[in-house]
């Protein structure tokens, strides 16, 4: 696998796509960023969709909403900034893709294995 490039032309190893696809919180936030318009989108109503997401749409209680937000605002929008799959805007809390095409493809690649507990070990 050869590395990949954001929209900036930054070039992204491998091992770090990988890891930043890996947790099903990141890919929610990938997945629900490329299917609006602009691919950008409000840090409440992304934390929204990726709780329902996380749920298989059903929706999220208050508790689990805030749980959502507080690991996407500590943990899973910090690595995907870092890698240079998202831009995070946090004083107009605007999340913005910037993957591209590049994130369609991967979400491809790894939606047939969403369920990684149906396969034997």
């Amino acid at each position: 696998m050869t590395a990949s490039t954001t929209e900036s032309g930054r070039s992204i190893p491998p091992d770090v796509v990988l890891s930043a696809v890996a947790d099903e919180h990141r890919r929610a936030v990938l997945r629900s960023l490329n299917q609006t318009d602009q691919n950008v989108m409000d840090v409440d109503a992304l934390a929204d969709l990726v709780a329902e997401r996380v749920r298989n749409g059903e929706p999220s209680d208050d508790e689990h909403r805030r749980r959502v937000y507080i690991a996407l605002h500590h943990v899973h929008l910090p690595k995907l900034e870092a890698c240079g799959m998202i831009l995070h805007d946090t004083e107009t809390k605007q999340v913005r893709s910037a993957t591209g095409e590049l994130g369609q493809r991967l979400l491809s690649v790894v939606e047939p294995y969403e369920h990684a507990s149906d396969f034997v070990r």
